[in-house]
């Protein structure tokens, strides 16, 4: 239950009562699509997260290719993902103090110079891993600042009856974009290099930054004038004082580390265990990016938040059984359906609870509550990505990956028992 005095908005809100969780045909899993601002967004984000995801594979392969170090591969995703754990707290503050509109437009900006940067260099040959280090942690800055900002925003460019449509179909397309991205990026590498990937990313970021210039929002209101660290500590007591969000927030971050096996160590499952070089990591990655939009095209049909508690236990714990299947698999065909496990799991896990802190928070606390759910899905990231270089350069990749799956089967399992014992939220 909620801390005493915390009033959540399932208390007010009817849509939110009950326990039932009705669902929609599947056209109503694109009702957030109805809304002009939010359409400008997603075709956007289609565009410009293919982009991204092609960087991602193509900066993989690049450290990869110049070191041939475990260790390295982790730390480059440490240096890219750090930036979202040391600075939430100041990103949550400046998404809540600030026009979250043109905060976006600044970040956006910033990480397409940042890919520019990194194209120019690879492609001239110039190119080494600290470059790709330093740029990387940039990145992770404009990127802390970019999450809480952009997550906050949703609810203004459609409603609060279409908040769960808004955040899973944005999870679905952020999926679809894994499933082209790393496929792309796989046959581009071996024809073209890295470099091009780094050029046609830089390009795709246009695309978000034309969809949200010609956005119409409503006047941003300049919050109480109150110290900004005030303003941090407040959220961060409304956080703590706000058991379910709490619950949550824990589920994620333990999703999170368990996760980071597989996405780091995917380039030396591609290579030494499967001999499929980047082709084959780009359809590993491809395969996760499937599953997750399997799974969260289905939880925009939801009507209501009701239930989606119990979608997060079965799916971290799903996570973890398809981690451990995807650890001992001894073919790469195999290795593909559970990596599409693997992605189901995940962003179901992730979309649901987004969805259900949002509609429990009200507005003014959005973006430093949503800075803490960066930290937890991705400012985590970083130090499971160490830990995984670490641990696979000394025990082995496998070992590893296993490890990550009684991670999350743990995580779920704990979950599971606060359900059982009456504990969740909605």
């Amino acid at each position: 239950m909620p801390a005493r005095g915390v009033k959540t908005q399932t208390d007010t809100d009817p849509q939110f009562a009950g326990v039932a969780s009705p669902r929609g045909g599947l056209t109503h899993s694109f009702r957030a699509l109805r809304h002009r601002n939010y359409r400008y967004f997603i075709a956007g984000q289609i565009v410009s997260l293919s982009g991204t995801w092609m960087q991602t594979v193509a900066q993989s392969w690049l450290v990869y290719r110049l070191t041939h170090s475990a260790v390295l591969l982790g730390t480059a995703m440490f240096c890219s993902q750090i930036a979202v754990f040391a600075l939430g707290p100041l990103a949550g503050l400046a998404a809540d103090r600030f026009s979250r509109h043109k905060l976006v437009i600044t970040t956006q900006t910033l990480m397409m110079l940042q890919a520019f940067v990194l194209a120019w260099l690879t492609l001239s040959g110039r190119v080494q891993v600290w470059h790709v280090l330093a740029l990387s942690i940039l990145l992770g800055v404009f990127n802390a600042f970019d999450i809480p900002g952009r997550q906050s925003l949703l609810i203004q460019m459609t409603s609060k009856e279409d908040l769960l449509s808004a955040i899973s179909l944005n999870s679905a397309v952020f999926n679809a974009a894994r499933g082209v991205g790393p496929a792309v990026a796989g046959l581009l590498v071996a024809a073209l290099g890295e470099g091009i990937c780094f050029l046609l990313n830089g390009v795709s970021f246009l695309a978000v930054l034309g969809g949200l210039l010609a956005m119409d929002l409503p006047p941003w209101r300049r919050p109480l004038p109150v110290s900004p660290w005030t303003h941090m500590v407040d959220g961060f007591r409304y956080a703590w004082h706000h058991a379910d969000v709490r619950r949550l927030l824990s589920t994620l971050a333990a999703a999170t580390l368990s996760s980071a096996p597989i996405l780091v160590l995917a380039p030396v499952f591609a290579d030494q265990i499967f001999q499929r070089g980047s082709k084959g990591l780009g359809f590993l990655m491809a395969a996760m990016g499937v599953g997750a939009v399997i799974g969260t095209v289905g939880l925009a049909r939801r009507t209501h938040v009701a239930g989606l508690p119990r979608v997060i236990a079965f799916s971290a714990l799903l996570l973890g059984a398809a981690n451990l299947a995807f650890a001992v698999s001894p073919r790469f065909d195999l290795s593909l359906v559970f990596t599409m496990l693997v992605g189901y799991g995940l962003m179901r896990t992730l979309a649901a609870a987004n969805t259900t802190i949002q509609t429990m928070i009200p507005d003014e606390y959005r973006g430093r509550i949503m800075s803490l759910y960066s930290m937890s899905v991705v400012g985590l990231s970083p130090f499971g990505s160490l830990a995984t270089g670490a641990i696979a350069g000394r025990f082995g990749v496998r070992p590893t990956m296993a490890l990550g799956g009684l991670l999350a089967l743990a995580a779920g399992a704990a979950f599971s028992w606060t359900l059982r014992r009456g504990r969740a939220v909605v």
